[in-house]
């Protein structure tokens, strides 16, 4: 990747993160968890900021074959004294900045409040940023002083759940400025409107799922679940309830599978055992997707009041499913505003209601899905690194382009999925295409330049099939007189007489582009055909951005053709935007038009292109005023901030901050590495990569609006959530953005 592949040997660093915690391959949820954080962590901030463990190991006494690359250290939680010399340790580590404590009760030694941490608290000299996986109501004395200690002696504090800020304020006395929500991360899960095909693999086709998951002991109330069920069976007989995971190896020690046996004794005396089946074993995060996938309804039956956090309920809001939960702490936070239902404690008959309403009512079930996957958006893994790291820098020094150069893989996945022997249908349902909507000349003719630039970096006969596609959908939306159709549905029928101007620009920015690309001569033959026809008619146009698409699509055409008058038109519309520019400029406002509304980046960007071509330099100065107006607007504290789509951004009155829509980071991007590429300046090179930050989560919602899973991006930013529509517009700007760092 040449020149990206530079920056980030220049910015490798051996500081790291030390995570004190439980650590695979122990089975603890702890452990899990710290895997999966250290992972996100690591995925985005490696390695500029690295992630070690310090292992607890239970009682001094097992040994576990952990990852040598990733575990640095290890500590005996019954052993005081180790947990005095390993603070002396870490303290004399300069390469270690800052210590990270997932902290339980359980896991650290002393009586039952783990005190032996604070012995440990005392003698550490690094910033301590502390996780509460467990806050207790109404603590007794001793756990009141233990859990003080251990606030006093931390920066920060970070909890799963709104009401642990509470109890930790009004019933510890801590100070809610010292701490910090945020939520238990969870993986990018498709949502599925139909999970039947995920079920066929796992021999569950045809059958109605429930499930739970996790380490099983008597705290589940798996008991008051199955009672629920014979009358339930009776109605739907293909029933199924799935207990899923091994019985947690603490339980096992101290009794066996004496629970476990009693439930199986129990499904066999109520005739369940074609209706329950149980997974006795612990396993991977692929397996866990993969079940709560094929699952219709989840259930959390969790008899501990006081239980603050829940891996699983997150991970089953994940996933997109309904789901039904006793009233813990957190299932009422999570599952409040219809995003699941809450029953009784060890009450049967409430959880038979609870499954029978969601099995009876379609509708209802729906709502509760799409509630808790739209909620749950912002508990991706890649969210809560960027959280965590949040944190992280309000006690330690974190260099600003820390994870800026960290690109995902290119993935056409979702491209593919939303593209039919036609073209590229514009709208999805989620990541399901919405046939409903056609097809636009607009999308195909962007994801002709997606295609075209990663054809040019990756040649593959799929790729080729993909030009192959969308060259033919302009050639057949070009009408006689060179003008383009727009609109065609579903049926292969355009519903216009004819095209929008900024679809005619962007039909000449995708042939362009093709032309200058490696496809075989015959394709680009077939390309220029439909540009020559087109061309005469670019000194008709009137609209902006007809005019930058346009430009684009000269500026690709020229750079294989010299012709003149293709260097003429080149000159025409770059004078049309200069004097658009003079006409409007003035007054603190340097832009083209009296609002600032969509692809605003396409602007300055096709001017830095006439200036390559022209050596004009009053183009390049346009360009640099009106990027530098944009700039001072879209980059504000260090993040890409979009003008909206809810009412723009006119002269005079006040900015519109959403809809904010993947098309306008792209046209950012693309802005700055163009601005670079021809100015060699450093600071629009750092921009690009800024910029395109918006899709993995540096936005004003700090959320997600790439789906790594998918290879889609999600429709754009509403004031509290991101729409979660996988779109042609929106996945294919992802992607022009995304190629655009390519080099």
């Amino acid at each position: 990747m040449g020149k990206i592949s530079v920056k980030k040997k220049r910015l490798k660093d051996k500081s790291f993160i030390l995570y004190l915690s439980t650590y695979p391959p122990r089975e603890c949820g702890i452990a899990t968890f710290t895997e999966d954080l250290t992972g996100s962590m690591d995925k985005k901030f490696n390695p500029t900021l690295k992630s070690k463990i310090l292992a607890i190991n239970d009682n001094g006494s097992s040994i576990y074959n952990y990852d040598k690359k990733k575990v640095a250290m290890q500590l005996n939680e019954s052993d005081i004294e180790h947990y005095i010399q390993t603070a002396e340790k870490i303290n004399k580590m300069d390469k270690i900045k800052l210590v990270c404590i997932e902290h339980e009760f359980g896991i650290f030694g002393g009586e039952e409040n783990g005190e032996f941490l604070i012995a440990f608290l005392e003698k550490l000299e690094k910033p301590v940023v502390i996780t509460f996986h467990s806050v207790i109501p109404d603590p007794s004395e001793e756990r009141l002083r233990v859990v003080r200690s251990i606030a006093k002696r931390s920066k920060a504090i970070t909890v799963m759940a709104e009401t642990a800020v509470d109890i930790l304020h009004k019933n510890y006395g801590i100070e809610k400025n010292k701490i910090h929500v945020i939520h238990h991360g969870v993986p990018s899960i498709d949502f599925l409107k139909d999970n039947s095909v995920v079920k066929e693999p796992l021999g569950l086709s045809n059958r109605t799922v429930l499930s739970t998951f996790g380490l099983i002991n008597r705290g589940k109330g798996i008991e008051y679940v199955i009672r629920a069920l014979p009358k339930i069976v009776k109605k739907f007989p293909n029933l199924l309830y799935l207990i899923i995971g091994e019985t947690h190896p603490i339980v096992r020690k101290q009794e066996g599978e004496e629970y476990r046996n009693k439930l199986i004794e129990l499904v066999e005396k109520l005739g369940l055992k074609n209706n329950v089946k149980f997974y006795n074993k612990y396993l991977p995060l692929e397996e866990i997707v993969e079940y709560l996938k094929a699952t219709d309804v989840y259930i959390y039956s969790a008899l501990d009041k006081n239980q603050i956090v829940s891996g699983t309920l997150a991970y089953a809001m994940s996933a997109g499913k309904a789901v039904i939960a006793t009233p813990s702490l957190y299932a009422k936070e999570m599952l409040a505003n219809d995003r699941g239902i809450v029953v009784k404690y060890r009450d049967t008959r409430s959880m038979g209601r609870a499954i029978n309403s969601l099995l009876n009512d379609r509708v209802l079930k729906n709502k509760l899905e799409k509630n808790a996957y739209a909620f749950s958006r912002k508990m991706t893994w890649s969210n809560i690194a960027t959280n965590y790291l949040d944190v992280f820098k309000k006690f330690i020094k974190v260099k600003k382009t820390v994870g800026l150069y960290k690109l995902p893989k290119i993935k056409l996945n979702h491209l593919l999925i939303l593209t039919d022997d036609t073209g590229v249908i514009q709208h999805a349902k989620h990541s399901m295409p919405n046939r409903d909507t056609g097809y636009a000349l607009d999308d195909n003719a962007r994801a002709l330049v997606v295609a075209s630039r990663y054809y040019d970096l990756y040649k593959s006969d799929k790729i080729l099939k993909l030009v192959n596609t969308y060259l033919s959908f302009i050639f057949y939306a070009q009408r006689e007189d060179g003008y383009f159709h727009n609109i065609m549905s579903y049926d292969k029928k355009f519903i216009d007489k004819i095209g929008s101007e900024d679809s005619f620009g962007r039909a000449l920015w995708a042939t362009g582009r093709l032309i200058n690309s490696k496809v075989e001569p015959n394709l680009k033959a077939s390309a220029k055909f439909i540009f020559d026809n087109a061309v005469k008619h670019i000194e008709k146009l009137e609209s902006v951005r007809a005019r930058v698409f346009s430009l684009i699509g000269l500026y690709y055409y020229y750079k294989v053709y010299n012709e003149d008058d293709i260097y003429n038109k080149i000159v025409y519309l770059a004078d049309k935007l200069v004097e658009s520019y003079k006409d409007v400029s003035g007054n603190d406002w340097y832009w083209f038009e009296d609002s600032l509304t969509y692809s605003n980046g396409k602007i300055p960007e096709a001017l830095y292109m006439a200036y390559s071509i022209t050596k004009k330099k009053e183009y390049l100065e346009v360009a640099e005023k009106s990027l530098n107006f944009l700039t001072s607007l879209l980059i504000l504290n260090g993040k890409l901030v979009l003008i909206g789509h809810k009412g723009w951004y006119k002269r005079g009155s006040e900015r519109a901050f959403y809809d904010q829509q993947p098309v306008d980071a792209s046209s950012v991007v693309q802005l700055y590495i163009t601005a670079y590429n021809i100015t060699g300046k450093q600071e629009y090179y750092d921009n690009a990569f800024l910029a395109f930050q918006w899709f993995l989560g540096r936005n004003m919602l700090n959320q997600t609006v790439y789906d790594e899973t998918s290879g889609g991006c999600y429709d754009g930013l509403l004031p509290s959530c991101v729409n979660l529509n996988q779109g042609a517009e929106s996945t294919i700007s992802y992607l022009l953005a995304r190629l655009s760092l390519e080099k």
